[in-house]
């Protein structure tokens, strides 16, 4: 049984094992990554003891820090359900391949 996951993958020629290194690249934990998980962790802190500071910039979403697994991507050719941060990680995984091949990204909705 084929699924758009899998149609894609062949139709532009992607390694599943590519798939897997670029995805640990992008979701590696970096230094401002740190920062920002620091950061909303002490603010957190500071309202729960009620020293809240109003004027405090929000907190950019760091990196998850989990890349894809191959059980994930097994699933995904096979055709069964996945979660949607698991999908997220594989957009990711596979715009950054198809940018490295010079073609263009693809949307959520092509591959799922």
């Amino acid at each position: 049984m084929s699924n758009k996951f899998a149609d894609l993958i062949k139709e532009k020629k992607l390694n599943p094992k590519r798939l897997l290194a670029i995805s640990v690249e992008l979701e590696k934990l970096r230094p401002v990554d740190r920062a920002a998980k620091l950061a909303k962790r002490t603010a957190k802190a500071k309202i729960a003891a009620g020293k809240e500071d109003k004027n405090a910039a929000p907190i950019a979403k760091p990196r998850s820090g989990r890349p894809i697994t191959p059980r994930a991507i097994e699933a995904a050719l096979a055709g069964k359900s996945l979660t949607g941060p698991q999908k997220t990680r594989m957009l990711k995984a596979v715009n950054a391949l198809l940018e490295v091949k010079k073609a263009p990204a693809v949307e959520l909705s092509a591959l799922f």
